[in-house]
């Protein structure tokens, strides 16, 4: 009598844990004041459309139109439903049945299975938000800023070939400042001094003082600087100024795919800040991030070494780093978690 050898499944790399956690995460997919028409998107591979229904109501669904494959985001919205451009198939923005077929006589006759997936649809910080599979995290909402009335504004996406990690790494990493934004922020320490990063959870936060230099970013004064991010992607920086109050500039990284985001950001003023406008605090952001992209673009990886294929050393002004990677990792965490108590296999 013969016996098969046992199986066993092979663990999950981290960089496998990643992928699936962030298609359990929140991302942008567009901006708000872009859907007077569909929008096209791309999330970890997913081929979606972004669009506001008659109500205006925000929906996203996907892409391809199930008749002859036409991709819907250019076709055109009728009441509650996105149309088709090839046939004028017509399918509705929150459940995905089709609700029109114009060839057809007899609408009764409309294939049943005949649907589009649909997937969450939440605006905030001036974009419109998504997730792939049943989220593991509520949508973000930092609650540093409850209680103001933020009015958002935001910027022109920017495309990078990096992942989502590296791409918030960068954004509040503070030791590169002195060799990449000599322009926008004037001379800066290069000796960092020692960081206060406090960790709880997926959520990772630190305070530091703005001592205003001569670039236009510190143009407003002295200011402190309570930064703020969010595993997978979210990155905040929230500057409170004695006497104008209240800004902040966000920036939420969009996974095309593992190596590639679409980086959606934004800057928002308290409506009774007394600084800069909301323009110009853009413009000012916007060199920062301009700087950035020349050499963000050319990290080898591109994305965070999970599975510590390269080999990498930090130092005490990497702890806002490494403390965002453990939160990075307690997400995939609680995505395996999740999907354990679902009583099946991660998806």
């Amino acid at each position: 009598m013969s016996t098969s050898p046992l199986t066993t499944q092979t663990p999950a790399t981290k960089r496998e844990q990643a992928e699936r956690a962030m298609r359990h995460s929140w991302f942008p997919v567009a901006r708000s004041v872009d859907l007077d028409t569909p929008e096209p998107a791309v999330l970890l591979g997913e081929q979606l459309v972004v669009f506001r229904d008659a109500d205006g109501v925000a929906r996203v669904t996907a892409r391809r139109c199930p008749h002859r494959g036409a991709d819907l985001s250019q076709g055109a919205v009728t009441g509650g439903s996105i149309g088709c451009p090839y046939h004028g198939w017509r399918f509705d923005g929150a459940d995905g049945g089709c609700t029109y077929v114009p060839s057809l006589p007899d609408q009764s006759k409309i294939p049943p299975k005949a649907a589009i997936r649909t997937y969450p649809a939440v605006e905030r910080f001036g974009h419109v938000w998504t997730v792939l599979e049943k989220p593991v995290a509520e949508l973000y909402d930092p609650p540093e800023w409850h209680g103001h009335d933020l009015v958002w504004l935001a910027a022109n996406p920017l495309n990078s070939p990096t992942g989502v990690a590296a791409a918030i790494e960068n954004f509040r990493d503070v030791a590169h400042f002195p060799f990449v934004h000599q322009v926008s922020m004037g001379p800066t320490p290069e000796v960092v001094e020692p960081l206060q990063v406090r960790r709880d959870g997926i959520d990772v936060r630190m305070e530091r003082p703005l001592d205003a230099g001569e670039g236009d970013w510190a143009n407003q004064g002295d200011c402190m600087m309570s930064y703020h991010c969010t595993a997978p992607g979210f990155a905040s920086i929230s500057y409170h100024y004695e006497q104008a109050g209240l800004r902040v500039v966000a920036g939420f990284p969009s996974p095309v795919d593992y190596e590639q985001v679409k980086i959606f950001w934004g800057v928002a003023n308290d409506r009774d800040f007394k600084g800069d406008s909301l323009e110009e605090c853009l413009r000012v952001e916007e060199m920062v991030y301009l700087e950035d992209m020349p050499v963000v673009e050319n990290l080898s990886p591109r994305e965070v070494p999970w599975d510590a294929e390269v080999p990498e050393f930090s130092v005490p002004a990497d702890l806002f780093t490494l403390n965002y990677r453990r939160a990075f990792v307690e997400l995939m965490n609680r995505t395996a978690e999740q999907a354990e108590s679902a009583g099946g296999t991660p998806s």
